[in-house]
């Protein structure tokens, strides 16, 4: 047998490559078709979890529109961000299920927390966003309609950006003191140079001063097991306290001004 020349094996080694590669493309084709055809669109949403804040027929109405392909063709990223953009829902899991239906597991956000942001350098608490937002339950900021809120005692947080989190663990680190005194912290400010400050459901306006949530948070707890003590003998309300004090906390009462000595410690203001 006669060897081919090499020019003319090289020619039929590229016809058959370009030959595979007509092949491929053709097939590529003819899925993407296939795939769109209506014999492959979704037919059934089953939607699990977490679905208080939003029937299946809201949900339906929000996130169908944004869903794209069919039940073979879908990208489920996709799809999952089409079901978190409907207010109220936090995260969601997209599953595909034969023949032809789709699962949703919802997780809904949790309400924790009113955020009200704080211009860069803004120290007082006027300066703060007027659009109030929510915080859910693992301090993430999210938006929906206040109106749904069914808590109308959810404490108000206001601070620099990106402080919603580290603003709520505190705001629970002094929430128990606050209410051995008989009190409710409703609103928790942090300032841009880092000094906190807690305002009593009675209206009475607490200066914490700078630190860690532990410092903060014993700074805190040290008032709050002697300052019961104070309104006691004076028999007077507490309007305000300064615990940025080195020596102790100076209080305001009602018609009494006084300095209250403690354990002396370094702070700043």
């Amino acid at each position: 047998m006669t060897a081919l020349p090499p020019d003319v094996r090289l020619m039929n080694a590229v016809s058959a490559l370009l030959f595979a590669a007509l092949l491929a493309t053709a097939a590529w084709g003819l899925v993407r078709w296939a795939v769109r055809l209506p014999v492959f669109n979704i037919r059934a949403i089953q939607v699990d979890g977490d679905v208080s804040r939003n029937s299946v027929a809201s949900l339906r109405a929000n996130a169908l529109p944004r869903l794209k392909g069919s039940f073979l063709s879908m990208n489920l990223k996709d799809g999952r961000a089409a079901f978190e953009a409907v207010p109220w829902v936090r995260h969601a899991q997209l599953q595909r299920i034969w023949p032809m239906r789709l699962r949703v597991n919802l997780e809904e956000h949790r309400a924790a927390a009113y955020w009200e942001a704080r211009a860069d350098g803004a120290d007082s608490a006027t300066e703060a966003s007027a659009e109030r937002v929510l915080v859910n339950s693992f301090g993430e900021v999210f938006q929906a309609n206040l109106g749904d809120v069914e808590d109308e005692d959810l404490p108000v947080l206001a601070g620099p950006a990106n402080a919603a989190g580290p603003m709520l663990q505190m705001w629970r680190a002094l929430q128990p003191a606050a209410e051995k005194l008989g009190e409710t912290i409703d609103r928790l400010d942090l300032s841009g140079r880092g000094s906190w400050r807690a305002t009593f459901g009675s209206g009475a306006v607490i200066e914490l001063g700078r630190g860690s949530l532990p410092e903060v948070a014993e700074r805190f707890g040290q008032f709050a097991r002697s300052i019961t003590q104070v309104t006691a003998q004076y028999r007077s309300p507490l309007l305000s306290a300064d615990l940025r004090h080195a020596d102790g906390y100076a209080v305001r009462l009602r018609g009494v001004t006084t300095q209250i000595p403690g354990k002396p410690v370094n702070r700043k203001r």
